[in-house]
């Protein structure tokens, strides 16, 4: 692991989690320490590096320079309006746009919320994360929620004191992309972790008082692991009761391992049929936990199935149903609708202007239900 001595200006990585968009993104390292999943297109060919905690503290410093006087404003008025981020523009000091940009986009938000980036802030040493943590705090004094990614394989090796420590500097939700509780799966796509991990990490979090959120990632089995994938994965989250579990259907982008493993017949894509039939499995399985279920993405054939356990599961296991039984040609528009943007839920379908629309594309592009994850899975590149 490279440390940069030379401090190269505010920074932000590429990713965030879509329910990060309103946070102020504050980058403490660069890349992945991982790197090796074979479905992730993310830092590939990148080195990842640890920024030093003097380096975060001037990312810290230029942000407040301008996030200080839009609070003011934002506290004094409820909001903030064009002319109040003109005036600030006026202040701001070559090089330090980058900054300026992130304060204004963090105002959108409320300044309810902060995301250290990128793909495992627990990395750093302790120490240097909870000086961080608490600059941070001393900082910007109001009350807002700071959130990491981090792997299971750090978070296990981390004591309990100090992930108390840093839930108690202000660190206090986490995510984490399981992706699957089955061993083989995670083998078979170079997670770099065990089901075991999985569970003691997420234990671990919410013992210190961290809210949870868990990543799953339906069709990651293929063919061959998919009913283990479903419920292995549900029995890990069963002895973790996460405080999220969020979705993200696997997508295979042409620049990763798993693509070539597909495209040369070592992995089995499986369809939206059958990935509806695992997601129901997973739910089904789910049993004697309080968290709550959040599809909030594109990639996710039902966005509309979102609730909490346990007494939303069979409202949500419903949902899945109906699309199950339909016939081919009505589940052939919903899965062309849902990914035109159409869609949010089978409900969408009631749309006769939005009907109509998806009938139009199966015919100009001759989509059929034999063709359609066929068609899907084009799409579905163009969305991570």
């Amino acid at each position: 692991m490279a440390k940069n001595c030379e401090y190269e200006g505010f920074e932000q990585g590429p990713i965030r989690p879509p329910s990060e968009a309103m946070s102020l993104l504050i980058r403490v390292s660069r890349n992945c320490p991982w790197n090796r999943c074979t479905f992730c297109p993310v830092y590939k060919g990148e080195a990842f590096s640890l920024r030093p905690v003097e380096d975060v503290v001037k990312d810290i410093d230029a942000v407040a320079r301008y996030a200080l006087p839009l609070h003011e404003v934002l506290e004094k008025n409820g909001r903030i309006t064009r002319p109040d981020i003109e005036a600030i523009q006026q202040t701001v000091t070559d090089g330090d746009m980058q900054a300026f940009q992130a304060a204004v986009n963090w105002t959108r938000g409320k300044m309810q919320s902060v995301f250290l980036q990128d793909a495992n802030s627990l990395i750093l040493k302790p120490e240097d994360l909870i000086q961080i943590l608490e600059y941070m705090r001393q900082t910007f004094p109001w009350e807002y929620r700071i959130t990491s990614y981090a792997r299971s394989h750090t978070i296990a090796r981390i004591s309990d004191e100090h992930l108390a420590r840093m839930a108690a500097a202000g660190l206090n939700r986490i995510h984490i992309g399981m992706e699957s509780g089955s061993d083989n799966v995670l083998q078979m796509v170079k997670k770099g972790t065990t089901k075991e991990m999985h569970i003691t990490a997420g234990q671990k979090v919410k013992r210190a008082g961290m809210e949870l959120s868990e990543y799953v990632m339906p069709g990651l089995g293929g063919k061959e692991f998919s009913r283990e994938h479903a419920v292995e994965t549900a029995d890990a989250l069963n002895q973790i009761n996460p405080d999220y579990i969020r979705l993200r259907t696997l997508a295979i982008p042409g620049h990763t391992e798993l693509f070539t493993e597909w495209k040369e017949g070592r992995f089995e894509k499986i369809s939206d049929e059958k990935a509806a039939e695992e997601i129901l499995l997973f739910l089904e399985t789910l049993d004697g936990i309080t968290s709550t279920l959040a599809s909030d993405h594109i990639l996710n054939l039902f966005q509309d199935v979102e609730g909490r356990f346990p007494e939303d599961k069979e409202a949500m296991c419903g949902k899945i149903r109906t699309f199950l039984a339909m016939d081919p040609v009505e589940k052939m528009h919903y899965q062309v609708g849902r990914r035109l943007g159409l869609f949010h839920g089978i409900g969408g379908m009631k749309d006769s202007a939005h009907m109509k629309r998806v009938e139009a594309t199966c015919r100009q592009y001759a989509i059929t239900p034999e063709n359609v994850d066929d068609v899907i899975n084009q799409l579905m590149t163009q969305f991570i």
